[in-house]
Protein backbone atom coordinates (compact mmCIF):
# COMPACT_ATOMS: atom_id res chain seq x y z
CA UNK A 1 0.00 0.00 0.00
CA UNK A 2 1.73 3.51 -0.98
CA UNK A 3 0.66 6.18 1.43
CA UNK A 4 -0.24 8.71 -1.05
CA UNK A 5 -1.67 8.29 -4.91
CA UNK A 6 -1.39 11.46 -7.13
CA UNK A 7 -3.97 12.02 -10.23
CA UNK A 8 -2.36 14.62 -11.78
CA UNK A 9 -2.59 14.55 -15.95
CA UNK A 10 0.89 16.51 -16.64
CA UNK A 11 3.77 14.10 -16.25
CA UNK A 12 6.25 16.66 -15.30
CA UNK A 13 4.55 18.45 -12.49
CA UNK A 14 3.17 15.07 -11.13
CA UNK A 15 6.58 13.36 -11.20
CA UNK A 16 8.10 16.61 -9.35
CA UNK A 17 5.54 16.55 -6.96
CA UNK A 18 6.09 12.73 -6.16
CA UNK A 19 9.68 12.45 -5.88
CA UNK A 20 9.41 15.56 -3.85
CA UNK A 21 7.27 13.62 -1.51
CA UNK A 22 9.37 10.30 -2.15
CA UNK A 23 12.30 12.72 -0.56
CA UNK A 24 9.59 13.50 2.25
CA UNK A 25 9.76 10.01 3.08
CA UNK A 26 6.22 9.09 1.82
CA UNK A 27 5.15 6.09 -0.29
CA UNK A 28 3.51 7.16 -3.41
CA UNK A 29 1.88 5.96 -6.43
CA UNK A 30 0.89 8.26 -9.55
CA UNK A 31 -1.72 7.81 -12.41
CA UNK A 32 -2.76 10.53 -14.87
CA UNK A 33 -6.10 10.05 -15.73
CA UNK A 34 -9.40 9.33 -13.07
CA UNK A 35 -10.73 6.19 -14.45
CA UNK A 36 -7.20 4.74 -13.76
CA UNK A 37 -7.19 5.76 -10.38
CA UNK A 38 -10.76 4.87 -9.51
CA UNK A 39 -9.88 1.25 -10.37
CA UNK A 40 -6.78 0.77 -8.27
CA UNK A 41 -8.73 2.47 -5.21
CA UNK A 42 -11.10 -0.92 -5.90
CA UNK A 43 -7.89 -2.69 -4.90
CA UNK A 44 -4.98 -0.62 -3.26
CA UNK A 45 -5.44 1.38 -0.07
CA UNK A 46 -4.54 4.87 0.40
CA UNK A 47 -3.85 7.29 3.51
CA UNK A 48 -4.30 10.42 0.99
CA UNK A 49 -5.14 11.82 -2.30
CA UNK A 50 -3.65 13.92 -4.40
CA UNK A 51 -6.44 15.60 -6.78
CA UNK A 52 -5.58 17.81 -9.69
CA UNK A 53 -9.15 19.29 -10.49
CA UNK A 54 -8.60 19.49 -14.72
CA UNK A 55 -7.96 15.78 -15.72
CA UNK A 56 -8.94 14.44 -19.10
CA UNK A 57 -11.71 12.48 -18.84
CA UNK A 58 -13.61 12.92 -15.74
CA UNK A 59 -12.86 16.27 -13.96
CA UNK A 60 -11.21 16.20 -10.51
CA UNK A 61 -15.04 17.21 -8.68
CA UNK A 62 -16.69 14.32 -10.64
CA UNK A 63 -13.83 12.20 -9.31
CA UNK A 64 -13.87 13.61 -5.85
CA UNK A 65 -17.51 12.88 -5.50
CA UNK A 66 -17.27 9.63 -7.39
CA UNK A 67 -15.06 7.92 -4.57
CA UNK A 68 -16.55 10.24 -1.91
CA UNK A 69 -19.67 7.64 -2.83
CA UNK A 70 -17.88 4.47 -1.15
CA UNK A 71 -14.71 5.94 0.51
CA UNK A 72 -13.40 8.32 3.34
CA UNK A 73 -10.29 8.59 2.19
CA UNK A 74 -8.34 12.32 2.81
CA UNK A 75 -8.83 14.32 -0.27
CA UNK A 76 -6.14 17.10 -1.10
CA UNK A 77 -7.04 19.21 -4.34
CA UNK A 78 -4.73 21.14 -6.83
CA UNK A 79 -5.76 23.43 -9.32
CA UNK A 80 -5.29 26.60 -10.89
CA UNK A 81 -8.37 27.87 -10.90
CA UNK A 82 -8.09 30.01 -7.32
CA UNK A 83 -11.68 31.74 -7.02
CA UNK A 84 -13.70 30.90 -4.15
CA UNK A 85 -16.31 29.48 -6.27
CA UNK A 86 -14.45 26.70 -7.83
CA UNK A 87 -12.68 26.11 -3.88
CA UNK A 88 -16.39 26.10 -2.88
CA UNK A 89 -16.89 23.29 -5.06
CA UNK A 90 -14.20 21.50 -4.33
CA UNK A 91 -15.26 21.55 -1.00
CA UNK A 92 -18.88 20.30 -1.64
CA UNK A 93 -17.63 17.07 -3.70
CA UNK A 94 -16.28 16.29 -0.74
CA UNK A 95 -12.22 17.65 -0.74
CA UNK A 96 -10.85 17.82 2.75
CA UNK A 97 -8.28 20.97 1.67
CA UNK A 98 -7.49 22.92 -1.58
CA UNK A 99 -4.29 23.78 -2.71
CA UNK A 100 -3.90 26.54 -5.57
CA UNK A 101 -1.37 26.28 -8.36
CA UNK A 102 1.24 27.16 -8.42
CA UNK A 103 2.63 26.07 -5.29
CA UNK A 104 5.17 25.71 -2.46
CA UNK A 105 6.18 22.20 -2.12
CA UNK A 106 6.84 23.08 1.54
CA UNK A 107 3.56 24.27 1.73
CA UNK A 108 2.23 21.21 0.19
CA UNK A 109 3.56 18.59 2.43
CA UNK A 110 2.35 20.92 5.66
CA UNK A 111 -1.29 20.19 4.01
CA UNK A 112 -0.43 16.31 3.41
CA UNK A 113 0.88 15.62 6.70
CA UNK A 114 -2.01 18.02 8.50
CA UNK A 115 -4.72 16.15 6.24
CA UNK A 116 -2.83 12.87 7.47
CA UNK A 117 -2.39 13.46 10.72
CA UNK A 118 -6.26 14.55 11.57
CA UNK A 119 -7.65 11.55 9.40
CA UNK A 120 -5.64 8.83 11.16
CA UNK A 121 -8.14 6.42 12.15
CA UNK A 122 -10.33 6.46 15.93
CA UNK A 123 -9.46 3.35 18.22
CA UNK A 124 -12.96 2.93 18.64
CA UNK A 125 -16.57 3.92 16.76
CA UNK A 126 -18.94 6.23 18.73
CA UNK A 127 -22.22 7.10 18.32
CA UNK A 128 -23.26 10.56 19.32
CA UNK A 129 -27.09 11.72 19.62
CA UNK A 130 -28.97 15.24 19.83
CA UNK A 131 -31.67 16.93 18.53
CA UNK A 132 -33.06 13.71 16.38
CA UNK A 133 -29.51 13.25 15.12
CA UNK A 134 -27.43 10.40 15.16
CA UNK A 135 -23.64 10.27 14.22
CA UNK A 136 -21.55 7.31 13.75
CA UNK A 137 -18.22 8.30 14.20
CA UNK A 138 -16.81 4.50 12.84
CA UNK A 139 -19.09 4.55 9.66
CA UNK A 140 -19.38 8.14 9.45
CA UNK A 141 -22.74 8.15 9.19
CA UNK A 142 -25.61 10.78 10.24
CA UNK A 143 -29.02 9.81 10.04
CA UNK A 144 -31.89 11.66 11.27
CA UNK A 145 -36.20 11.00 11.06
CA UNK A 146 -35.66 11.92 7.20
CA UNK A 147 -32.78 8.73 6.69
CA UNK A 148 -29.65 9.05 5.86
CA UNK A 149 -27.86 12.77 5.52
CA UNK A 150 -25.28 13.36 3.19
CA UNK A 151 -22.62 15.04 4.44
CA UNK A 152 -18.95 15.70 2.69
CA UNK A 153 -16.37 15.15 4.93
CA UNK A 154 -15.89 19.17 6.77
CA UNK A 155 -19.27 18.72 7.60
CA UNK A 156 -19.03 15.76 9.32
CA UNK A 157 -16.22 16.79 11.25
CA UNK A 158 -18.00 20.26 12.13
CA UNK A 159 -20.89 18.23 13.49
CA UNK A 160 -18.54 15.70 14.93
CA UNK A 161 -17.26 18.46 17.00
CA UNK A 162 -19.96 20.32 17.82
CA UNK A 163 -22.21 17.11 19.25
CA UNK A 164 -19.26 16.72 21.46
CA UNK A 165 -19.46 19.91 23.14
CA UNK A 166 -23.39 19.73 22.85
CA UNK A 167 -24.75 22.99 24.94
CA UNK A 168 -21.11 24.38 25.06
CA UNK A 169 -20.25 27.86 23.09
CA UNK A 170 -17.45 27.13 21.06
CA UNK A 171 -15.49 29.84 18.68
CA UNK A 172 -14.94 29.99 15.09
CA UNK A 173 -10.83 29.68 15.44
CA UNK A 174 -11.47 26.46 17.94
CA UNK A 175 -13.69 24.76 15.54
CA UNK A 176 -10.94 25.89 12.67
CA UNK A 177 -8.34 24.35 14.63
CA UNK A 178 -10.01 20.89 15.45
CA UNK A 179 -11.34 20.43 11.57
CA UNK A 180 -8.87 21.88 9.90
CA UNK A 181 -6.06 22.52 12.25
CA UNK A 182 -3.78 25.15 13.34
CA UNK A 183 -1.22 24.44 10.52
CA UNK A 184 -3.85 24.55 7.64
CA UNK A 185 -3.33 27.24 4.99
CA UNK A 186 -7.09 27.67 4.70
CA UNK A 187 -8.76 30.78 5.43
CA UNK A 188 -10.90 30.46 8.93
CA UNK A 189 -13.66 32.09 7.10
CA UNK A 190 -14.51 28.92 5.63
CA UNK A 191 -16.09 27.76 9.05
CA UNK A 192 -18.82 29.79 8.17
CA UNK A 193 -19.20 28.47 4.78
CA UNK A 194 -19.62 24.98 6.23
CA UNK A 195 -21.43 25.73 8.95
CA UNK A 196 -24.33 27.50 6.48
CA UNK A 197 -24.14 24.05 4.14
CA UNK A 198 -24.22 22.11 7.16
CA UNK A 199 -27.91 23.72 8.14
CA UNK A 200 -29.13 23.57 5.00
CA UNK A 201 -28.82 19.64 5.61
CA UNK A 202 -29.78 18.70 9.37
CA UNK A 203 -32.17 22.20 10.00
CA UNK A 204 -35.46 22.31 9.03
CA UNK A 205 -35.41 25.73 8.77
CA UNK A 206 -31.92 26.77 8.27
CA UNK A 207 -32.74 30.51 8.09
CA UNK A 208 -34.14 30.06 12.03
CA UNK A 209 -31.42 27.33 13.41
CA UNK A 210 -32.77 25.37 15.83
CA UNK A 211 -29.46 22.76 16.05
CA UNK A 212 -26.41 24.85 15.42
CA UNK A 213 -27.18 28.36 16.93
CA UNK A 214 -24.86 31.04 16.57
CA UNK A 215 -23.47 32.62 19.92
CA UNK A 216 -23.13 36.11 19.01
CA UNK A 217 -19.61 37.44 18.89
CA UNK A 218 -18.22 34.12 19.95
CA UNK A 219 -19.00 31.11 17.42
CA UNK A 220 -21.64 28.14 17.59
CA UNK A 221 -23.07 26.26 19.94
CA UNK A 222 -25.24 22.96 19.59
CA UNK A 223 -28.33 21.88 21.28
CA UNK A 224 -29.46 24.83 23.26
CA UNK A 225 -32.25 25.06 21.25
CA UNK A 226 -33.59 21.45 21.14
Amino acid sequence: MADILIIEDDPEMGQLVRDFLKKEGFSVQLCTAAEEALVLLESEKYSLILLDVMLPGMSGYETCAEIRRSQDIPILMMSAQTDEDSKLLGYDTGADDYIDKPFSVKVLTAKVRALMKRKAPEAAGRVLSGGGISLDTASRRVTSGSGELRLNAKEFELLQYLMEHMGEAVSKEELFNAVWGADCFTEPSTVSVHIRWLREKIEQDPNSPKLIQTVWKVGYRFGDGI
